[in-house]
């Protein structure tokens, strides 16, 4: 049996599509790669809610699934949006690396006022930490994130610390504790997605961490609930079955947060549905202030 596994062609999707490809070897299973061009890998100078989230990363791979061009795709899976295609399948998530942000910088801590990043929820938390911080929009691979932060226009950028890892990567930063600087939702997981064949779901299902997969779970049961994906300010953090999910206004200075142990996705759920109640203000703000008029 070979596979044909498509990523996209970013250095950090490629090596992480390796590391699937050497699991599969191991297992004697042949795979071929496809790499696939997506919309927010050529859109880059476009803010991310500007053309549909980070489910644009996502989108041009599953179209390929279904239509038959590849089996599978690898991807970081808080890329993966909440609501997916029928006819696909989350056959394998990997055990969970760094889920924390990183914050690289080339100068003294002290000296950091104008910092790098295309996210919602990370600009509202660094807000929260320092009202007076400078937050510019950033976007492209890790490596162009660095090379601007080095030709000085950012004093210092916000990466995820698994990506540096996988990548090999060290460099000068502080890492943000993830019961503060709550990550987003999956941070830190790769994901293995696949038509709903059984034979190659079975396959695929060898690759799979049981407890990574539990807890990212819970942590999309409660995205579901709060809707909003990467538009609102919101963080979600599950280890072990301890939750952490808080919604932020975009601003950084009004925040609404749970801190609850949860042993059933329907728990999770539940736990959502309470969060959107405190929420839903600061959710439906979000959406008006950049300008966009209903969930995708």
């Amino acid at each position: 049996m070979s596979i044909k596994i498509g990523t996209r062609g970013s250095k950090l999707a490629l090596v992480q599509t390796e590391t699937v490809i050497k699991k599969l070897t191991a297992l004697g299973i042949g795979t071929e790669k496809v790499i696939i061009t997506t919309q927010g890998d050529t859109s880059t100078q476009v803010p991310l809610h500007e053309i549909g989230g980070q489910g644009v990363f996502v989108r041009a791979l599953d179209d390929a699934i279904l239509a038959g061009d590849i089996d599978c795709a690898v991807h970081s899976m808080k890329d993966i949006p909440a609501y997916r295609p029928s006819g696909l399948f989350t056959a394998a998530i990997l055990k969970r690396d760094s889920p924390a942000d990183y914050l690289a910088h080339t100068c003294s801590l002290s000296g950091v006022r104008t910092i790098g990043t295309s996210s919602t929820r990370r600009r509202a938390q660094l807000l929260r930490h320092d009202p007076d911080i400078r937050i510019k929009e950033l976007r492209g691979n890790v490596d162009t994130r660095i090379r601007k932060m080095g030709a000085g226009e950012y004093d210092a950028i916000v990466l995820a610390e698994a990506g540096l890892t996988r990548l090999g990567i060290r460099i000068p930063g502080e890492r943000f504790p993830p019961e503060k600087f709550v990550p987003s939702p999956n941070q830190g997981t790769v994901a293995v997605v696949s038509r709903a064949d059984p034979s190659l779901m079975e396959v695929l299902s060898a690759l799979d961490n049981p407890q990574t997969r539990t807890d990212v779970l819970i942590e999309r049961a409660v995205m579901e609930q709060l809707g909003g994906g990467c538009y609102t300010p919101l963080g979600i953090y599950c280890r072990a079955g301890h939750l952490i999910a808080e919604v932020l206004s975009l601003d950084g200075q009004r925040t609404e947060r749970i801190e609850v142990d949860v042993r059933t996705i329907e728990q999770a759920r539940e736990e959502g549905k309470k969060l959107r109640g405190k929420a839903g203000d600061l959710i439906e703000e979000a959406y008006r202030q950049l300008g966009i008029t209903h969930e995708t």
